[in-house]
């Protein structure tokens, strides 16, 4: 850690939470400015700036300002000092759009009321490398990545040239959409297994109006497994809320193995797996097996 005053509890929450988004959104973005404090806090631009030179106060070495960009960016001695910057911190914050996290009542529920998730090993990137992507899809510049693939035929590392445009958590693990230079098409990349990244200035030729299977929807048609019985297969669609048989998901084509995968979804022809463990089935097979041919058995 940064070596200033800056013991998080002697800082009111409301600065702190400021203080952490600064820091955030220097290291992963690759700059912080007045007006993303002011945008986000609903601030005046006058009290964003008291809070930069506040940080600046408390941890002088973390940040530079950057007339180019009109901006701070991180110091090549960036040390975090308010907040948790690993990925597995960062990662939720990004995906429910929340700007920081670790309220004191962190550990005495807000609402009176425990949640639990469920505990997973691991499957993300270091860091560094998860900033240098987040930067190259907020700035829609190429991504130079040394990846690791389960193909049969690449066993070693590949260096690749990508163009992400969007994050993914299938809620196992995070993939980034992309435009692979080497394939010349769309696909998904396993953040895991980038073990290194590099934003480019090159601007990326590609965004997500180019990718047709990110912009265009299906919807899922799911009911209950045939070998359930009558009270389960009711009991089911009760549980999802439908009135009729079918259960209708609207979703990305992107996505749509993920989904399958996600609500176990009996996809063989036959509907030989376990009803049990495999609840649902796909009433709309053929107009979806084109878009997610890897999901189904």
């Amino acid at each position: 850690m940064a070596q200033a005053d800056n013991n998080p509890k002697s800082i009111k929450w409301i600065t702190r939470q400021r203080l952490q988004y600064i820091e955030l959104m220097a290291f992963y973005t690759g700059v912080i400015t007045r007006s993303d404090i002011a945008r986000t806090f609903g601030i005046s631009d006058a009290a964003a700036t008291k809070d930069l030179k506040l940080y600046g106060q408390l941890v002088p070495d973390n940040l530079i300002y950057k007339h180019s960009v009109f901006g701070f960016v991180p110091s090549s001695t960036f040390k975090e000092a308010f907040t948790d910057l690993s990925p597995a911190a960062v990662l939720p914050l990004i995906a429910s759009n929340m700007p920081t996290a670790g309220a004191p009542a962190e550990n005495n529920p807000v609402y009176g009321v425990t949640v639990e998730g469920l505990p997973m090993p691991s499957r993300l990137p270091d860091k560094e490398v998860l900033a240098q992507i987040i930067q190259a899809i907020k700035n829609h510049k190429k991504l130079k990545t040394r990846y690791h693939s389960l193909s049969k035929d690449n066993k070693e590392e590949q260096e690749r040239i990508i163009e992400p445009h969007s994050l993914i958590n299938n809620g196992l693990r995070w993939h980034i959409r992309a435009y692979n230079e080497q394939s010349f098409d769309f696909r998904d990349f396993v953040l895991s297994r980038i073990v290194a990244a590099t934003c480019l200035d090159e601007d990326a030729e590609s965004n997500q109006a180019y990718d047709d299977d990110w912009m265009e929807t299906v919807t899922l048609e799911l009911t209950p497994h045939t070998q359930l019985s009558e009270q389960k297969r009711q009991n089911l669609l009760i549980d999802y809320g439908v009135e009729n048989n079918i259960i209708e998901v609207e979703v990305r084509r992107a996505l749509l193995g993920y989904v399958l995968q996600r609500l176990s979804v009996d996809t063989t022809l036959d509907h030989s797996l376990n009803p049990n463990a495999y609840q649902l089935i796909l009433v709309n097979r053929e107009e979806i097996e084109p878009y997610a041919g890897w999901a189904f058995l």
